[in-house]
């Protein structure tokens, strides 16, 4: 099969999914033991037709794939693919362009210098910041604690990049009590310690209390790094970030705002509010493939400081040929040298949507969860336990006549993803089992809010006859 044939093949296979994905069931049909029959075997001692290997492989992989793309897949805070999104990916991996220097691909560098402002713009925040264009969040917290680290320890008179860590003056970090466990793994990786955190109280909600960090950071002498989050992973909750940035600064930290998720809500006139002092921090790590709904692979580290963002990723060799001072060298502010062009894609959403869309598809997601939130809350045995500010919802079920709420929730989880009509996921919130609700996808509508409802509701039915 020649290339041209190869490819209309593969569009068409990726058609039928993407026409069938809000239908077909959420859950993945296959067991690991069928996808390793399936897929398995010894390697080929002869290739096989290009044709045949990507009809099989669409063939083959179908049953395990879960509809996470979907609109009712509500969990782990995952977005979809806007379409003009998608396409521009199409596009991007056909280019196949090394984006990591100018003079290998400047209109990769270009795209990510256009849409700099426009997602600076989108967020409210000042329009000097610098934005890397990462993997997702977990990267985006590591490249900005990395910044922060670079900093903090440059005011202290210590180059980290040149010297280490190893006599370096110790830096303290301080986060909320529900940090999201990305802040953690970043300052494993980054020699700051995970259990050298110091761990802030937080309110029934989720959110940092100031006067607990006021309290730790008059404990806090030297560099001090104080991480704030915009967007509980349970509740959607924003800490006060207007309090905690005056009194980080007060004390001469860097606050960095884990808004994977949250930090969208800035592009929404109605929630905005919610997010009052983000503006104020000194670097924020975002998800592009959440509510902006671009395809997997797409973090932004953004930093108020790029000099010392810069000088935090920033490599140098003589093979590096670097375009100027009239253009952006897109490896200044990324941890990878080679990588894939992130930046069409958020060209194509930013261009596709305008501000409105974006502002349009937060809000509906938000008012979905609502929908969904008040619906089941009238539902006897039913709580929901977190107020619902953005696009989360905690939900408990209890069972009738008593017994184990942990236990009953669980069950009522397990049949709802068995079903596949949806997808929510399981969480322990201060200590007590939850549904968890991810409202997140630019394609859920309103009948795929009710449709969700109706089936779990009926896995509480079924889980509540069967405890009976």
């Amino acid at each position: 099969m020649d290339t041209d044939e190869l490819l209309r093949k593969t569009a068409e296979l990726a058609c039928v999914y993407t026409r069938s994905v809000a239908a077909r069931p959420v859950n993945a049909t296959a067991t690991t033991d069928e996808l390793r029959a399936a897929l398995g075997g010894p390697l080929p001692e002869e290739g096989i037709d290009a044709g045949e290997v990507i009809e099989r492989l669409a063939r083959d992989t179908e049953p395990g794939l879960i509809g996470s793309s979907g609109p009712r897949y509500f969990g782990f805070v995952t977005g979809g693919s806007l379409p003009a999104a998608l396409a521009a990916e199409w596009l991007a991996t056909t280019w196949d362009q090394n984006c990591g220097i100018y003079v290998v691909s400047p209109a990769a560098a270009v795209v990510e210098e256009v849409v700099t402002p426009w997602l600076l713009q989108l967020l409210g925040l000042p329009p000097s910041c610098s934005i890397g264009f990462v993997t997702g969040g977990q990267m985006a917290n590591f490249t900005c604690l990395a910044a922060a680290r670079h900093e903090v320890l440059r005011r202290a008179g210590w180059s980290v990049g040149d010297d280490g860590l190893g006599d370096a003056p110790a830096v303290h970090v301080v986060v909320g009590a529900e940090a999201h466990t990305t802040i953690f793994a970043a300052l494993s990786m980054l020699g700051l310690g995970r259990r050298r955190a110091v761990q802030v109280a937080t309110d029934d909600q989720g959110r940092m209390r100031p006067a607990e960090l006021a309290a730790a950071l008059d404990r806090c002498e030297g560099p001090t790094i104080v991480c704030a989050q915009a967007g509980n992973v349970n509740t959607g909750a924003v800490d006060p970030l207007t309090e905690i940035a005056r009194i980080a600064h007060d004390h001469g930290a860097w606050i960095h705002i884990d808004g994977a998720f949250g930090l969208w809500a800035r592009a929404s006139a109605a929630r905005r509010h919610y997010l009052d002092g983000t503006e104020a921090a000194d670097s924020w790590a975002v998800d592009a493939h959440k509510w902006l709904n671009v395809p997997y692979d797409s973090g932004l580290a953004i930093v108020a400081h790029p000099e010392a963002h810069r000088a935090a990723m920033t490599v140098t060799a003589s093979y590096l040929i670097e375009a100027g001072s009239t253009a952006r060298e897109p490896h200044w502010w990324v941890p990878e040298s080679s990588r894939r062009g992130r930046g069409f894609a958020i060209y194509a959403a930013l261009k596709s949507l305008g501000r409105r869309g974006v502002e349009a598809m937060v809000d509906r997601c938000c008012e979905h969860a609502v929908r969904m939130a008040d619906r089941l809350r009238r539902t006897p045995g039913v709580a929901v336990l977190n107020d619902v500010v953005l696009n989360q919802a905690l939900v408990r079920f209890e069972p009738p006549g008593g017994g184990d709420a942990d236990v009953f929730t669980q069950a009522v989880i397990d049949r709802v993803q068995a079903d596949g009509v949806c997808y929510m996921s399981g969480a322990v919130w201060h200590g007590m089992k939850v549904m968890r609700i991810s409202v997140c996808n630019w394609s859920t509508t309103t009948e795929d809010i009710d449709r969700s409802i109706e089936a779990i509701l009926s896995a509480l039915s079924s889980a509540a006859g069967r405890q009976s």
